[in-house]
């Protein structure tokens, strides 16, 4: 099958998107992709109050003209999250491909392009993302770093980090199957990490993660992102239950790197059976070493057993590493890299 005959679809949800959607829709039809590719824009408008549908219904016409189909379902009853509207833009698409994107942020020129020669080149089951860059620059400086600098094999291997999926949803772009596979997003309400629930899903089913480097998309940030609506615990818990399903099970015992805050609420966390796994934990601080760590557990109303608190240097792998990177001017990761561990086998990182 030749280039010309893959069909694109461009997904999109919308909840009161006005504000962004020129930005939005003008950068898609700049795309490189436009008369090489067969596109479409299919959208949900997730029963928006402000002037969406109007707009969507004016930009149609410069869509068709350009030769790209613009697709909208509107939802006018009541708003039904981010999973369910994107669940309904896909339904409303015919592509081999889709490429997810958020109403607020802007695709540059070559992604669709660039992403679609990756995945091209990749297995059927593979989520391709790119780096991006963030706008306004300043914000969320260590994520962004973290995100763009990852290599192809931390990409499926940093996977449990406080930071969710190692490629960022708006930067997805899969084979079609890859969604019927997972069989769509969760769709719970307000508060769900939708895109991570799917994440978990895609790698529990052995799909892969792939990265175009090359910044594809402006990421914008704003205090009225999707994101700012999930719970942290709740996030903290999908983490805990995939770590200790995948990882903790193949562990007949292991070491917790921090015996701070972190390290202490990870190891509360743990079932009955992986705490009993946890062997010590590691720390550089000297008002910490030498002593022992014993947690109270609400739940039995009883004393967990007494963990020894050591030296980095003198503990046994494999590790759980809960210490967040790049906030000790390197001195974390010189202590890490001085242990000569291997990733994914020695250590998985939880920060």
């Amino acid at each position: 099958m030749t280039s010309n005959n893959h069909f694109i679809s461009i997904i999109i949800p919308i909840y009161n998107g006005a504000t962004w959607i020129e930005n939005c829709f003008k950068s898609i039809l700049k795309q490189t992709a436009i008369g090489v590719l067969k596109l479409e824009l299919c959208i949900c408008d997730d029963c928006s109050t402000d002037n969406t549908p109007q707009l969507l219904s004016d930009w149609k016409s410069t869509f068709e003209d350009a030769g790209v189909a613009l697709k909208v379902h509107r939802n006018a009853d009541c708003t039904k999250g981010v999973g369910y509207a994107k669940n309904r833009a896909v339904k409303l698409s015919q592509g081999d491909f889709l490429c997810f994107q958020d109403i607020d942020d802007v695709m540059l020129p070559n992604r669709i392009l660039r992403q679609y020669w990756r995945a091209l080149q990749e297995h059927s089951h593979t989520i391709v993302g790119s780096q991006f860059r963030r706008d306004p620059a300043n914000s969320t400086v260590r994520y962004t770093k973290w995100a763009n600098n990852l290599t192809q094999e931390q990409l499926n291997l940093q996977v449990f980090t406080s930071h969710g999926p190692t490629v960022i949803m708006p930067t997805w772009f899969c084979n079609r199957r890859v969604f019927e596979r997972i069989g769509g997003f969760c769709e719970c309400k307000k508060g769900c990490p939708e895109d991570l629930v799917f994440f978990n899903k895609h790698l529990n089913m052995g799909g892969q993660i792939s990265r175009v480097d090359e910044i594809l998309l402006v990421y914008t940030y704003h205090t009225g992102q999707a994101t700012f609506s999930v719970n942290e615990e709740t996030i903290w818990n999908i983490r805990v239950q995939r770590l200790e399903q995948t990882i903790l099970g193949k562990y007949i015992k292991f070491t917790i790197w921090n015996a701070g805050k972190q390290g202490r609420k990870f190891y509360n966390s743990l079932s009955e059976e992986n705490r009993a796994k946890v062997v010590a934990f590691c720390d550089v601080d000297v008002n910490k070493i030498g002593k022992k760590y014993r947690s109270f557990d609400e739940h039995r109303r009883r004393f967990n057993n007494e963990v020894d608190i050591i030296h980095f240097q003198k503990a046994v792998p494999p590790f759980i590493v809960c210490v967040k990177t790049d906030l000790t001017d390197g001195a974390f990761e010189n202590n890490l890299q001085m242990l000569n561990l291997k990733e994914g086998d020695d250590y998985v990182m939880f920060s």
